[in-house]
């Protein structure tokens, strides 16, 4: 018989940007055999999920509450809001609302994490304090302070940070009108493992390449031999952190140090 890649050691959800291919192509290349991979798509704007007026909950978005209810019958292991920027810019507490009214939804045998945590567990895991930021194009700097913030609300300080530069034919579009334009589907991992290496600071003791849609985890390896510090992706430390929550410790070979040493997390 033939491999269909059935989830019969784990099954995944994931909620992604509706328009982004990269997530689920990633998660696809590095989950291991026996794990399959679920997509949700969310069109709603920035935070998927917005605080009551009292910051006590927070109140799902359409796209997010209809995601939930499906998934809630597919037996999933886990499920992760797969969204840098929503965790960035929701702010302190933010991830552990949304995660409460995640849980409520998907049911108690469904394991529930954010991105935003994620990546911040991943970073500790490694022993990495002062990661050096890489964004995508398409951040702003509304953005970037916010994840500066967002971090150092975690214990961890920006070493430096990179907003990619992707080819000179873009150069004249603003980041907010590159996704319209379709950059997301022209990205090259051979400029961005240049850029990266040029120019990480030596204060900096790991990277950190946010954003679920940024195409890099083909590039992980190829970092960490360059600079000789672990690099952590926003996809790699979701499936990393999935991974964990369900008991895997199996290591994975060409995605990094984080899922060669697997260790379930917190």
């Amino acid at each position: 018989m033939s491999n269909d890649n059935w989830g019969h050691r784990a099954r995944f959800g994931i909620f992604i940007v509706g328009a982004e291919p990269v997530p689920e192509a990633e998660w696809w290349a590095m989950a291991p055999p026996g794990v399959s991979v679920h997509a949700a798509r969310v069109t709603a704007r920035t935070p998927w999920a917005m605080w009551t007026d009292d910051r006590n909950a927070v109140t799902l978005s359409d796209d997010l509450a209809r995601g939930a209810a499906q998934f809630a019958s597919m037996g999933l292991s886990a499920v992760v809001l797969a969204h840098s920027s929503s965790s960035i810019i929701g702010g302190p507490g933010w991830d552990h609302a949304v995660v409460r009214e995640l849980a409520a939804r998907v049911g108690s045998d469904t394991a529930v994490t954010t991105n935003g945590t994620d990546c911040v567990q991943a970073l500790k895991q490694l022993g990495v304090r002062n990661p050096y930021l890489v964004i995508p194009p398409w951040f702003g700097d509304t953005a970037l302070r916010a994840a500066d913030r967002y971090l150092g609300h975690h214990g961890l300080n920006i070493a430096g940070s990179l907003r990619h530069v992707p080819e000179a034919r873009w150069a004249d579009v603003a980041p907010q009108d590159l996704y319209a334009n379709r950059m997301h589907m022209a990205q090259r991992t051979d400029l961005l493992l240049e850029q990266i290496q040029d120019a990480c600071p030596a204060s900096a003791d790991g990277v950190l390449i946010a954003g679920t849609g940024f195409r890099c985890v083909g590039i992980i390896d190829a970092l960490e031999s360059a600079l000789g510090r672990p690099v952590v992706t926003a996809n790699q430390a979701s499936l990393w952190r999935c991974l964990g929550l369900t008991g895997f410790d199996t290591p994975i070979a060409g995605y990094g140090r984080l899922l060669e040493n697997m260790a379930s997390p917190d």
